[in-house]
């Protein structure tokens, strides 16, 4: 599948910081095609470092999200290196000096993505994994009359407290290599990202994963492989002030500090009306499964639907067919609904 990425220009985009970013950009791909009613849509937000590209092997003729159906948007988070991100936005606000993020300030440009450039009137679906989860319970609440169903996977709706302590971790790794300059860095600070690969690798999936070996299903030999081969290989491609944006915009996720709501995250999960399947992996320890079960509980219209397995935070990634297949059927049986 080939996907030509376009850009949205939002112009001086007022950030909920209250810092107005200059000539800020949503970088956004399509798949399908839009009908003359505008409302076969589904929207499918990236994740942390994700782009389009992570999320392909849901979309196409004939798969979950079908594009042959529906008319798929794929909106890039701020801070991914395709929209707006310390890496490509000059000065004053280049690098470190780049503002805090939201999950409201992207959900309120990718609303305007979708009502301005092309006129939706119905969103069949939102759906997105990890910080695309976050976005979208965010589209769910904000935008109730828009948004029909949402399909939050292996996420949450606020971070909770020992998923931000986990995300503290990395950071620290990172800011702690010399080489990071405060951000204003002239070669990649490596040590950092190496050991911020380290640290992922313990909690991207579960003890069950490790045990069994299941990292030569994987194609590595040993744990020292995967670590070097997998995890450090990965963040060492990435731009260093991106991660920390993108992390920064996670640690503070929360749909209750949307207007009306005052930090009730209980009334604002309350709040979603949409149908939705609700998809936590059985042995995710960013975000396991009993929080997203009692969020199900606050919501008038939602069904807990765990991926069953040993792949943890990487149940919705696309590596193993077993979850594929189990995630695959409940946005079939979402859509059917």
């Amino acid at each position: 599948m080939t996907a030509t990425v376009q850009t949205f220009e939002l112009g001086d985009f007022a950030l909920d910081g209250g810092v107005r970013l200059p000539a800020a950009k949503l970088a956004y791909v399509t798949y399908g095609t839009l009908n003359a009613a505008r409302d076969n849509v589904i929207v499918f937000p990236t994740w942390y470092v994700g782009t389009h590209a992570d999320v392909e092997w849901l979309i196409g003729d004939g798969k979950p999200v079908d594009s042959a159906r529906y008319f798929v948007i794929v909106p890039q988070m701020f801070g991914n290196g395709l929209s707006s991100s310390p890496s490509n936005t000059p000065a004053p606000y280049d690098r470190a000096r780049f503002p805090a993020i939201t999950i409201q300030d992207n959900v309120r440009a990718q609303h305007r993505l979708v009502t301005e450039k092309f006129g939706i009137t119905r969103i069949q679906l939102v759906i997105g994994g990890s910080m695309g989860a976050f976005q979208a319970y965010q589209w769910g609440l904000a935008y109730p009359d828009l948004v029909e169903r949402i399909a939050p996977c292996c996420g949450a709706a606020r971070v909770s407290r020992h998923c931000y302590v986990f995300l503290e971790g990395p950071r620290s790794a990172l800011l702690a290599d010399p080489a990071y300059a405060g951000g204003d860095y002239t070669s990649p600070p490596v040590a950092g990202l190496k050991a911020l690969g380290r640290v992922w690798a313990g909690w991207a999936l579960s003890q069950e994963f490790y045990r069994d070996e299941l990292y030569k299903r994987m194609g590595f030999d040993d744990v020292e492989s995967f670590l070097v081969n997998f995890w450090e290989a990965f963040w060492l491609r990435c731009d260093a002030n991106d991660l920390l944006s993108q992390l920064n915009t996670w640690q503070t996720a929360d749909i209750s500090k949307t207007h009306g709501y005052d930090g009730d995250l209980k009334k604002a999960l309350g709040a979603i009306k949409a149908k939705a399947i609700m998809s936590p992996g059985a042995k995710d320890m960013y975000f396991p499964p009993e929080d997203m079960a009692w969020e199900v509980a606050q919501m008038p219209n939602a069904e807990l639907r765990p991926i069953p397995g040993p792949w943890g935070h990487f149940s919705e990634v696309g590596i193993d067919p077993a979850c594929n297949e189990f995630l695959g059927n409940s946005v079939r049986m979402l859509l059917a609904r």
